[in-house]
């Protein structure tokens, strides 16, 4: 952390040593990791590069659409460029006809954070999936296991009934899990029904029976929430979307559909619209407003669920603005 001491020192910010801050051969303490919080649109991606540049850090990405080669205009991952300023890691590591779930999300960025951390460098968790940072930091139930047969029946019931037939299924199935999964998480939806028909029990009573496996252990996690003003926010994401568009992601999707086919990874916020386009069920500026509401929506429930996560540094602003990296400095410098 030196060198977040020597900036301390420059920006005229007073950085003394306690005994809570110092290391002892007798109690040496756990090496510290960020997780950066925040709906999609709020600047995440600029406020952890600064942080990183500041305080020696590399990046690891807390995004389930980011993970797959070839989906970046939809994605919002970050650029070549933005890349090339720090180490990323979880970024374009499986092709989006291969299966990624939370658990091993899970695995693979504990295994990014045990490596930045012993080559003394600071690890920042940047994304915005819930369920993965909850993989992350809590784990995950075992669970029934997946069964492809029962996924697929549900996926083709789903497609000839009315969009919200999975969550009356479950609703009937288990009312507690309905109760919190949004009609139009169909992921999800289909994960509760599974694991209900397999346990022969509603998935809200076998969660509250199980232990989490494995939280994590040996860091001190400092989280940081980006939370800005809704009505900034909605209209930097409709001028988002709208920029995806026209940078080209119906032709990215086009040519996914073609590689892969029509895969999970195309039901994403945006590639779902530009499949509407390519499929004929939709014209450009409709799919445009679909995309933007959708991503609207997203980020309500995004604020929603990390609002559940324990002792967070809330910054009132987008990650981009500069106060708010002088902001996110003082919990960094402290932790």
């Amino acid at each position: 952390m030196r060198a977040a001491l020597d900036l301390a020192s420059r920006l005229g910010s007073p950085v003394t040593t306690s005994p809570t801050q110092t290391e002892t051969a007798s109690a040496p303490k756990a090496p510290p990791a960020v997780l950066l919080l925040g709906p999609t649109g709020s600047g995440k991606t600029a406020l952890s590069l600064a942080l990183a540049e500041r305080f020696q850090g590399e990046i690891v990405s807390c995004d389930s659409v980011a993970v797959y080669r070839g989906m970046d205009l939809g994605s919002a991952k970050p650029t070549p460029e933005e890349r090339a300023r720090v180490p990323h890691h979880l970024i374009d590591i499986v092709n989006p006809n291969e299966p990624f779930t939370a658990g091993e999300y899970s695995r693979r960025a504990r295994a990014a954070l045990r490596d930045i951390a012993a080559r003394d460098k600071l690890p920042i968790v940047t994304g915005g999936t819930g369920l993965y940072l909850r993989a992350l930091t809590e784990g995950l139930f075992a669970g029934p296991a997946r069964r492809e047969d029962l996924r697929s029946r549900l996926r083709r019931s789903a497609e000839r009934h009315k969009p919200e037939w999975l969550h009356r299924l479950l609703t009937r199935l288990d009312p507690a899990s309905a109760a919190r999964i949004h009609p139009n998480d169909t992921p999800k939806l289909i994960r509760a029904i599974e694991v209900c028909l397999a346990a022969r029990k509603p998935m809200s009573e076998v969660l509250s029976g199980e232990k989490k496996n494995d939280p994590l252990t040996g860091f001190r996690l400092l989280r940081i929430g980006l939370n800005p003003p809704r009505a900034e926010l909605y209209a930097r994401l409709n001028a988002r979307c709208s920029a995806m568009f026209a940078a080209g992601l119906i032709e990215e999707t086009r040519a996914l559909l073609a590689r892969y086919g029509p895969v999970k990874a195309l039901d994403s916020l945006g590639y779902r619209q530009a499949l509407s386009v390519i499929r004929g069920e939709s014209d450009l500026p409709h799919a445009v407003e679909a995309a933007q509401q959708g991503h609207r929506n997203y980020a309500k429930r995004q604020l929603t669920w990390f609002r559940r996560e324990p002792d967070v540094h809330w910054l009132e602003s987008f990650g981009d603005a500069a106060h708010s990296f002088l902001a996110a400095m003082e919990p960094v410098l402290n932790h």
